[in-house]
Parts: C-alpha cells; sequence; structure tokens
C-alpha cells in the first residue's frame, strides 16, 4: 500500500541490521498498538495518540517533552525505558534521525521494537522492526507519522493517514480522529481495551503548562468514547481555570464567558456554577452570583453545606445580602 505524501523534508526511516538476541519474552513488555505522532502547524504543538488491547497503554508508549520532541515506543518495549532515552538525546540538540540511529545502535534486540520520534521541527524518524507482530509498518507524512503492530491489516494505518490529513481543528481533535479512524477498519487485532492522548508545547517554558492535554484510558469497553470525554472535560477544566485567571485581573465579562463555557462542555458538574457563583458575589455582583450558586444547590445538596465552611476559610466575603440567602433561602 501506498504511504501517505511526505514533507520535502523526508522523515528518516531506520530499518533493523541486527538480529534480535535470544532468551524469553516478556509479555508483560508488550504494547502491541496503534498509535500517532504529530506536530500542528499552525500552533507548534506536539502530540502522541495512541489505543490498543493492552492495558493501560498511556504508561508504556506515549512520550513527549515540551519544546523537545514526542515519541511513540512500543511493540515489544525495551527494558530501561527507550523514551527516558531518546527525551534527553532530543534535550540534547539531535534530530529525530540522530536520536533513533543511537537508540537502535544500543538495542540488543531492535527487531522486536516499534519507535516513532518527531522532533520540534516536525521531522520523524520511525523504525518498525522486522519481527514485530504483524501486520505492522508505518506511514509518514508532513508532520505525522501513524505506526501499528499486530493489526489485522495496513488498511488501518492508511485510514488512520487519511484522517489525520483531511481533519481540522487542534492537534487533540486530529489525533482522536486519526485513532477512531483506525479503529473504524479493525484497530487492534485483539480488540480494544485502553487508550492515551499526550499534548505538550512546541516551545519549552510556553505558557499553558508543561502538558496541554494529558489523558490515559487504562481499562474500558470503549476506550476511544471514553477519551473523548475526558477530552470534553478537559477542556470544561481549562474554561474554568481561565475564568479564575479573568476575576484576579478584574476582566468579569471574560470571566462570565469561560463559567458559561466551562458549564456548556460540562454542564453535570455543578461545582462550576458553585464556584463562579462564589467568585461573582467575592467581586460583588451578589445577586448574578446568587443565581449560580442556585443552580449548584439544586443540583446537589452538598454545595449548601459547604458554602457555609466558606466564611471560616476565609472564602467568602461578608454581605448582608447573601449571608441573608444562605441562611433564609439556600439552607
Amino acid at each position: 500500500m501506498r504511504e501517505a505524501p511526505r514533507s520535502k523534508a523526508r522523515p528518516a526511516t531506520v530499518h533493523a541490521t541486527r538480529e534480535p538476541s535470544s532468551g524469553a519474552l516478556q509479555p508483560e513488555r508488550l504494547a502491541a498498538t496503534f498509535s500517532v505522532v504529530a506536530r500542528d502547524a499552525a500552533s507548534g504543538t506536539l502530540g502522541v495518540g495512541v489505543a490498543s488491547h493492552s492495558f493501560a497503554v498511556g504508561s508504556r508508549v506515549p512520550w513527549a517533552e515540551p519544546g523537545m520532541g514526542v515519541l511513540a515506543t512500543q511493540a515489544f518495549v525495551a527494558s530501561g525505558e527507550p523514551g527516558v532515552r531518546a527525551l534527553a538525546l532530543l534535550r540534547e540538540g539531535l534530530g529525530a534521525a540522530r536520536v533513533l540511529e543511537h537508540l537502535l545502535a544500543a538495542d540488543p534486540a531492535p527487531a522486536l521494537r516499534q519507535i516513532a520520534i518527531l522532533d520540534p521541527a516536525g521531522v520523524v524518524a520511525v523504525h518498525t522492526g522486522a519481527r514485530c507482530i504483524g501486520a505492522a509498518s508505518h506511514r509518514t507524512g508532513d508532520g505525522f507519522c501513524v505506526q501499528g503492530n499486530t493489526l489485522p491489516s495496513e488498511a488501518v494505518l492508511d485510514a488512520m493517514a487519511a484522517a489525520y490529513q483531511a481533519s481540522r481543528g487542534d492537534l487533540a481533535d486530529r489525533l482522536l480522529g486519526a485513532l477512531a479512524a483506525g479503529e473504524s477498519v479493525g484497530g487492534d487485532l485483539r480488540g480494544r481495551r485502553s487508550a492515551a492522548l499526550l499534548v505538550v508545547p512546541g516551545a519549552a517554558g510556553a505558557a499553558g503548562g508543561s502538558r496541554l492535554v494529558d489523558l490515559r484510558v487504562d481499562d474500558h469497553v470503549d476506550p476511544h468514547a471514553e477519551l473523548t470525554r475526558l477530552l470534553r472535560i478537559r477542556r470544561a477544566g481549562a474554561h474554568f481555570e481561565a475564568a479564575f485567571q479573568a476575576i484576579a485581573s478584574g476582566e468579569f465579562d471574560t470571566a462570565r464567558a469561560h463559567f458559561s463555557d466551562a458549564q456548556k462542555r460540562h454542564p453535570e458538574n455543578a461545582e462550576y456554577s458553585f464556584w463562579a457563583g462564589v467568585s461573582l458575589a467575592n467581586a460583588g455582583y451578589v445577586e448574578e452570583g446568587i443565581a449560580w450558586l442556585r443552580k449548584a444547590f439544586v443540583a446537589d445538596p452538598c454545595w449548601r453545606e459547604l458554602i457555609a465552611r466558606l466564611p471560616g476559610a476565609g472564602l467568602l466575603a461578608e454581605d448582608a445580602e447573601l449571608s441573608a440567602w444562605i441562611r433564609h433561602g439556600a439552607l
């Protein structure tokens, strides 16, 4: 099957040159799976998405460091965690191809490994060992690579590459779309169980934290659906955090918009309404704050008890109207 069109800066593909050493395999290190590594050209963000029938695949396959690169280590994962070594080499300034060369040169069984590395420039280096369980291969494109082993066929990789290239939205959405496309044509031959999504800034020390998205589904009947749900909640939380920052800066209209977005994205979480009410009441918008608090109290009586504890912690301003409402209306 044909690979997706390559970028002008051709991603390096390194092939195994040695036979694996003899000895018993370690099934607990098996990470048979399919994954995608990518760089968003617009934002520079770097990410990894992975899905598998293996338990807790997110604990072994995806690696990332802001401004340095991302990688997926799968098939039979080598002891000594090649991800740690790869990130250290990227930190030293080596490009993806050189990093992969170093990893394979030090590996006693490269034919059992599948590794994809993407550096901050969007250059990919990928290796699929000759003894990875078939179907096993990879597809590279402009700023991305999809790879997999223990697949029903390489159609999984073709679907993932096509979906990633055709998709729009931020990097997390595009990674999820690639995983969904792979699952739609068979995914892991053994079935589905776990998935993970990891996105970091393209520059070290960038605003927004070291990990923009860091989600794992360790064991679930539909890990992709669960990962999608968690991403929705993560985005609601990001709006929630932004609302508090806006309150601190006195940008109350911005805060209102973020509180509303958080509630819309995750309406089942009454805590957003609760803290929106507390924050706005503390800022002097008492009636508006009470309206938000009322939503929380209707959803769950626990918030009635919690608000009574806030003044003692110095987290609720003294206001006659609010105090009267809490005493007579809320409780």
